[in-house]
């Protein structure tokens, strides 16, 4: 169902992690607006609330009165100017997170048109894990993947074999 390219193989492998880690019964507090992949969630059995667009730099009330078991943070930690407060506000003791790894051979991602649409961090695998541990988190599995393109050129070429996407299942300490 979710095969093929971009941002399909993505939410195939995202969603088997998640499979994997998180049952379905468990709520989870999905950090972001709704999202195509909050109804792939959604269509697995899983029992999501997304936050509401507030900006969480500031206000991460939502985060610290949510009464969930898991929090979810696809792509959205690299959006922020400080994810190590936000880890830290999260109030429910299991994690699964995703974000972009930087690549050596392209500039972080900058939309010319939407300012909010920005990666101020673009992590190694190592920072992110870093980060994680400083927040309190315990990282009890991970996982890296390519995406691939079927563009031409060197940078094209270096996509299939450069993992572009990391993600954590952590826990609080």
């Amino acid at each position: 169902m979710y095969e093929g390219k971009f941002p399909f193989k993505r939410y195939r492998l995202t969603l088997e992690f998640l499979k994997h880690h998180i049952d379905p019964t468990e709520k989870i507090l999905d950090l972001g607006i709704e999202n195509p992949f909050s109804k792939i969630m959604r269509d697995h059995g899983y029992t999501i609330k997304n936050t509401g667009g507030e900006d969480l730099d500031i206000d991460t009330s939502t985060l610290e009165n949510a009464e969930v078991d898991v929090v979810t943070a696809f792509e959205i930690f690299e959006h922020l100017l400080s994810p190590f407060t936000v880890l830290q506000k999260i109030n429910s003791n299991k994690l699964v997170a995703s974000v972009p790894l930087r690549l050596w051979f392209a500039s972080a991602y900058r939309s010319k048109t939407d300012m909010r649409d920005r990666h101020y961090h673009e992590f190694e695998d190592w920072q992110f894990d870093w980060l994680l541990e400083k927040a309190g988190w315990t990282i009890k599995s991970r996982q890296k993947w390519t995406n691939p393109t079927t563009k031409i050129g060197i940078r094209p070429l270096f996509r299939w074999f450069t993992p572009r996407y990391y993600i954590v299942y952590a826990e609080r300490v």
